[in-house]
C-alpha cells in the first residue's frame, strides 16, 4: 500500500528543517540538521556520528524495540567495529544491511536523510547541545500547531471506516452503485462485512480479490471519498435492520438501494468536492 506523508517544517536559528509525517509516524531530516555544521556537505557530519560506537548501540536498541525485522547478527558485527579508524558507516549501508527503519535515506534532488524524532534529537545534541534545545522548542511548537495537528487528525480520521483506506486511486472507478443481481439477492453470506461489500460495490471480498490478484489489502483500502462515506452510513443502517431482526436477504436489497439513492445525492456535491480538494491538499502520497 501507498504510504501517506505529511510534510512540515522548523525553523532553527535561520536553519530550515524538514520534517515528514509518514502514516503518523515523525521523521526529522538529518540532512537539514547536518547543515549546522557542515552547509556544503551535510553527509560527512551524518556519517561522522554514525561510526561512533555508542551511536551504532543506541540506534540498534531503537531498532530491537521497534522492529521486528531488524537483523541483529548484522547489527553485532558493525557494534564490534564500531569506533575503529577503519569503521565506516552511512544511513544507507545502516538500512541496507540491518533492515533499519528508524533511518529512512533516498538519493536526489528531492532525497536526503531522515530519522525518527528521538534518534533525531540524539544527532541534534550530538552537533551541538544547545541546538538540540532549540530543535525541541520548535519540534514541540510544531506539534502544538493547529494547522499540523489538523493534517494529523485529516489522516488519521479521514479513513470513516477506521481502515486504511487508500483515496483517490485509480483501482475503483465506479460512479455509481451496481444494482444486485437476482442470484445476488438469493444468495447468503457467511460475514455482515461481505453483505456491505455486495450492497455497495457489487462484489465479496474474496471476489475482489480473485479479480485483483497483485494488491494487498482489500476492496475498501482503494475506493473513494463518496464510497467510504456511504459505507460508513450502511454500517450504522445495517445495524439498526439486525436489531429490527430484519433477514439478511431483505437488509441486502433495502442496503443497496439505499446505496445506489445516496450515491445519487452525493455524485456532485460541493462538500464532497471540497473534502477531495483539501484532501489532495494534506496529504500527499508517494
Amino acid at each position: 500500500m501507498k504510504q501517506e506523508i505529511i510534510k512540515s517544517e522548523l525553523e532553527v536559528n535561520d536553519n530550515k528543517i524538514k520534517v515528514i509525517t509518514i502514516n503518523n509516524k515523525e521523521f526529522i531530516s538529518l540532512t537539514d540538521l547536518a547543515r549546522y555544521a557542515n552547509p556544503e556537505e551535510p553527509k560527512i557530519p551524518i556519517q561522522t556520528w554514525m561510526r561512533n560506537k555508542d551511536v551504532i548501540a543506541y540506534l540498534g536498541l531503537w531498532e530491537q524495540l521497534n522492529n521486528e525485522d531488524f537483523k541483529g547478527h548484522e547489527f553485532t558485527t558493525f557494534e564490534n567495529l564500531a569506533g575503529k579508524n577503519s569503521f565506516y558507516m552511512s544511513p544507507q549501508k545502516w538500512i541496507k544491511e540491518t533492515n533499519a527503519i528508524g533511518i529512512i535515506s533516498k538519493s536526489g534532488n528531492n532525497g536526503g536523510t531522515y530519522a525518527r524524532s528521538d534518534i533525531a534529537l540524539e544527532f541534534a545534541s550530538w552537533l551541538s547541545p544547545e541546538f538540540k534545545l532549540y530543535v525541541i522548542q520548535e519540534f514541540e511548537r510544531l506539534k502544538r500547531n493547529e494547522s499540523y495537528q489538523y493534517k494529523i487528525d485529516w489522516s488519521a480520521n479521514r479513513m470513516l471506516a477506521k481502515t486504511n483506506y487508500r483515496i483517490h486511486t485509480d483501482s475503483i472507478k465506479q460512479n455509481i452503485v451496481p444494482k444486485l443481481t437476482d442470484k445476488q439477492k438469493k444468495y447468503v453470506y457467511a460475514e455482515e462485512a461481505d453483505v456491505l461489500n455486495v450492497a455497495l460495490f457489487g462484489m465479496t471480498a474474496k471476489e475482489w480479490k480473485e479479480k485483483n490478484p497483485n494488491l494487498k489489502g482489500n476492496i475498501r483500502d482503494y475506493t473513494d471519498l463518496k464510497h467510504l462515506l456511504i459505507l460508513c452510513n450502511l454500517e450504522n443502517t445495517n445495524a439498526e435492520l439486525i436489531n429490527d431482526n430484519i433477514p439478511q436477504k431483505e437488509r441486502l436489497i433495502k442496503l443497496n438501494n439505499s446505496a445506489i439513492r445516496q450515491m445519487k445525492v452525493l455524485e456532485n456535491d460541493k462538500t464532497i468536492k471540497e473534502l477531495e480538494t483539501l484532501n489532495k491538499n494534506l496529504i500527499e502520497t508517494k
